[in-house]
């Protein structure tokens, strides 16, 4: 399979992340470009044309939008979501996140790692939401789709 060479967020009209949200960004993008998966499947109707990809991430008109070109700056697919299916999972993952961070502060580990696990099952549900919604569009793997729903939430965070 084929990769995300580069990533963009079109978050220039988002307000200012907290600093929890900008390094939750940070860790995704430097995740993201270590290791992804992310390709587009054949099409009968037209040529796709292979990898690696750079992505724009952005929301539009209350519709996530993937701009996907080649590293030539060719277009190789744009797909617009919705992001109903996404806004209980993010909101959930948004104060899943908020507990986690407070708790961090002044919990013992053991409380912290049950929260922890609650974060995670959230941020794996928002993950698998994306990949239904990327079905026959895009194909990528589980830890790109995790990568991806952070980017998504730090998005949301202001749209």
């Amino acid at each position: 399979m084929s990769h995300i060479a580069q990533i963009e967020l079109d978050d220039a009209n988002l307000p200012t992340p907290t600093p929890e949200i900008e390094q939750e960004r940070r860790v995704a993008l430097f995740d993201l470009m270590e290791q992804n998966t992310f390709s587009l499947p054949k099409r009968d109707d037209r040529e796709v044309p292979d990898g690696p990809y750079n992505v724009g991430l952005s929301i539009r008109e209350k519709r996530l939008v993937f701009d996907v070109k080649t590293t030539e700056d060719v277009t190789a697919a744009e797909f617009h979501l919705s992001l109903s299916p996404f806004r209980q999972v993010v909101k959930d993952y948004f104060q899943i996140c908020e507990s986690y961070f407070d708790a961090v502060k002044t919990l013992p580990p053991s409380q912290i790692e049950t929260i922890d696990m609650a974060r995670r099952g959230i941020h794996n549900e928002g993950a698998r939401i994306l990949e239904e919604r990327l079905d026959g569009k895009a194909e990528l793997d589980s830890d790109t789709a995790r990568r991806l729903f952070t980017l998504i939430c730090v998005l949301h965070f202001g749209g």
